[in-house]
């Protein structure tokens, strides 16, 4: 089972993500939900170890953009796949996500869209 953190500051979009999820492709994937940078960091230390990060960019006191340098920083966690699946659509932000992360997502997204961009982003990984 591949196991996925999503770091997002909306219950709701962990919830929708992780209801997919289990949905249509059940024991395949286990979606662990962080609300905060900090929870997600917290989640690390106690060794959860996720194949991918789901990471939105809008959120309080820690955005996505300074949890993945956060991130980048790290031994332990620079070689985490990223995927920034976020609600800013604007050019610079997708360009430099892009950039950056493994892949870069507007929400909302359809389910099968997301595994597939997971599946290649963790085929890419392997390499």
């Amino acid at each position: 089972m591949k196991k996925i953190l999503f770091v997002d500051d909306e219950q709701d979009q962990i919830f929708s993500v992780k209801t997919g999820f289990d949905t249509e492709y059940p024991n395949e994937y286990e979606i662990i939900g962080a609300e905060s940078g900090k929870k997600c960091f917290e989640l690390l230390e106690k060794n959860v170890k996720p194949d991918l990060i789901l990471l939105d960019i809008m959120m309080p006191k820690m955005n996505g953009w300074e949890v993945f340098d956060k991130l980048s920083a790290n031994q332990k966690y620079k070689k985490i796949p990223v995927i920034f699946l976020t609600a800013r659509s604007d050019g610079l932000a997708a360009n430099a996500g892009a950039m950056i992360a493994d892949d870069y997502i507007e929400k909302p997204v359809d389910i099968n869209e997301l595994r597939n961009r997971i599946e290649k982003v963790l085929k890419n990984a392997k390499k």
